[in-house]
């Protein structure tokens, strides 16, 4: 079985990640509620100066540009991020975009009040040594007292259980349902596991296959509080699913 590296997984992703989601523009408006009062709740009011730290298409950065925030958009692929800053512009956002390794930011130090990293992208870094050093660098671009929000998949009860799949999403589109899911193929450690990214699009008469390949690591969130910390912030604040009303948990640190 062949492998995608994580760019060649989201380029080959990009043109179809909305369909990870039934209605992508409610779900950005349902994310960017439930992120904009993290940041006034921590912040004030802002607006802020806002580095969405693996951007992807935008899921992220563009309702909270519409709401007011400046926003920056970052992502290891460089097919996502012109998607991102395109998307924005149709929606009358300005969302001005980078394509750069979350590791090796092209930054300076204190430049935003807000760091956001969000839908399980620190995960595809497979080591804690690379998952701190990530943290080390939104740490260094955030401003003294700046903010960090992280939303990652609940691996707790997932490495309890090590589920092979993921039940699907189903996403209307114009010719129909266009159905997501996932296969796991986990590693003997039981921390990691490699995926396998289905999307049934329909086709005609029937349906066209896309599959992507990637590895994750599953890691707890004891294992991502120590990482945060060793990074230097302050501590890690988990925010559940059920309290936060973001459909992952959401984790939230102070420089």
């Amino acid at each position: 079985m062949s492998y995608d590296s994580v760019r060649d997984f989201y380029d080959r992703l990009a043109p179809d990640y909305h369909l990870l989601f039934p209605d992508w523009d409610t779900s950005m408006a349902r994310q960017a509620d439930v992120l904009d009062a993290l940041m006034r709740a921590r912040l004030g009011p802002g607006p802020h100066h806002v580095l969405d730290y693996a951007c992807g298409i935008g899921t992220q950065s563009i309702g909270p540009a519409l709401r007011g925030h400046r926003v920056t958009g970052t992502d290891l692929s460089p097919v996502a991020t012109a998607r991102a800053v395109a998307e924005a512009e149709a929606r009358g956002a300005r969302l001005p975009g980078v394509a750069a390794d979350m590791r090796r930011l092209p930054f300076r130090d204190s430049s935003y009040d807000v760091v956001v990293c969000a839908d399980n992208a620190l995960p595809h870094l497979q080591t804690a040594e690379e998952v701190t050093a990530a943290l080390r660098e939104m740490r260094r671009v955030l401003r003294p007292a700046g903010l960090l929000l992280l939303t990652v998949r609940d691996y707790d009860p997932v490495r309890a259980q090590l589920p092979v799949s993921t039940p699907p999403q189903v996403a209307e589109t114009p010719v129909g349902r266009a159905f997501t899911f996932q296969l796991w193929h986990w590693h003997d450690d039981g921390a990691h596991n490699d995926l396998e990214h289905f999307q049934l699009v329909p086709a005609g008469s029937g349906w066209e296959v896309r599959v992507r390949r990637t590895t994750y690591w599953a890691l707890t969130r004891g294992e991502l509080s120590a990482c945060v910390e060793a990074a230097g912030f302050a501590g890690a604040d988990w925010i559940l699913a059920g309290d936060s009303g973001f459909y992952q948990p959401v984790v939230t640190a102070a420089r």
